[in-house]
Order: C-alpha cells, then sequence, then structure tokens
C-alpha cells in the first residue's frame, strides 16, 4: 500500500523541463596558420559577440550553457573556459571577460578538427542538462593531421549533436565547401568569412542563429 501511495505521488508531480535551452561548444582554431593577430582577432570577436545585448538577452533567456575550447594538431586539444550557464547579465559580463583575456594554448602545431569534434563532444559529459547540444567549429584550413572529420561528424550525428562552423577564407571558398562536405552536421550550417577581419562579425551571426529558438 505504502509502495502505491508513493508512486501515485511521484506520478503527480509536475514534469521538471530542462531549464536550459542550448548547451554550446565555442572551439577555435589555434593551428600554425592562425598568426598572432588573427589569434587576437578571434578572441576580441568571440568576446564582443558574448557580450553584444541580443545574444546576452538569449542567453539568460535560455539559461545557456557556454564553454570554450582551442584545437590545433592531433593531441592538442584544451578547454579554455569549463561550462557557464548564463543565468543573469552579470553571468554575461563576466564571460565576455573571461574570453578576451584567453591565452594562446598551442603555437607551431597541425589542423586536426576530428580530434576538436571528439574533444567537444566529450566535453558534453559535464555540461548541465540541455535541450540541444552545439559543436561551433571555427577554422581557416583543411586537415593536415588526425582522424577523418567525416567519421567524427557522424558521431557527432549519432549522439544527437549539431555541429555548426566558421569557414575563415583567405581566397575561394575552399574551406567553406570543405566544412560543408566533412564537418557540419545535416542540421548545421556554414558561415563564411572572407577573411579574419570578418570573423568577429561572423561569429556575432553565427551565435544568434545557434539561440534563435530562444530569440524566437
Amino acid at each position: 500500500m505504502l509502495r502505491r501511495i508513493l508512486l501515485a505521488t511521484i506520478c503527480a508531480l509536475p514534469f521538471q523541463a530542462s531549464a536550459c535551452d542550448t548547451a554550446l561548444v565555442l572551439s577555435i582554431d589555434v593551428s600554425n596558420s592562425i598568426d598572432p593577430a588573427e589569434y587576437r582577432l578571434q578572441v576580441d570577436g568571440m568576446a564582443d559577440a558574448l557580450a553584444d545585448p541580443e545574444i546576452v538577452d538569449a542567453m539568460v533567456s535560455g539559461d545557456v550553457a557556454i564553454a570554450v575550447m582551442q584545437w590545433s594538431g592531433e593531441d592538442r586539444q584544451a578547454v579554455s573556459i569549463p561550462w557557464r550557464q548564463i543565468r543573469t547579465s552579470l553571468d554575461a559580463e563576466q564571460l565576455a571577460f573571461d574570453a578576451r583575456l584567453m591565452e594562446r594554448a598551442f603555437v607551431l602545431s597541425d589542423t586536426a578538427p576530428a580530434e576538436a569534434i571528439y574533444f567537444a563532444l566529450d566535453m558534453f559529459a559535464d555540461a548541465p542538462r540541455c535541450d540541444r547540444q552545439v559543436i561551433d567549429v571555427s577554422g581557416d584550413g583543411t586537415p593536415n593531421a588526425g582522424a577523418d572529420s567525416r567519421q567524427a561528424r557522424n558521431d557527432a550525428e549519432r549522439r544527437g549533436v549539431t555541429i555548426n562552423g566558421i569557414a575563415i577564407e583567405s581566397m575561394g571558398l575552399a574551406i567553406t565547401n570543405f566544412y560543408q562536405r566533412a564537418i557540419i552536421t545535416r542540421n548545421g550550417f556554414v558561415i563564411t568569412a572572407r577573411t579574419h577581419r570578418e570573423y568577429p562579425e561572423a561569429i556575432r551571426r553565427k551565435i544568434i542563429r545557434e539561440l534563435s529558438r530562444v530569440l524566437g
């Protein structure tokens, strides 16, 4: 009888939906092709985007969780900012401040996006419980080390994780085409930055698009 009463009580409790809309890993390329000035453009562009009022509103409204990692060669991945759940504008302000002060994790290393994807996937084990899991991969080159990025992308799809990208081009659309073929998931998208100087606006547009469900 006691067991039946307990079960009835549990069933009567309101269902607690996930408070977090999106868990987002921002991953930036710091391989050998990224010079110090280009690294600074990426970091400042990310910090500016995270401080943008429209993005702040979306993060706070959705209790969005953000983490930042840097990647380059096959064994070169590092968490720069662990998971932060953004519940207030002060949380967002601190995140942008810490992003701007991020030191470069690696220099003189190869480009291995597959390992970056696998590393980001593992990061979700420590993430808050969220409705969506998204990896944002930015980079300016194709792989010259590591595993097959298509397989990593397929593994992400099987786990229900979305991968979006920012392709930083020096000329043409070679990186954009590669990201479309071998990096983003079927429900993902690529934004092209024609140069590193376009990266700040590109990441702003990309984060707004990623949080569009919160923005409505």
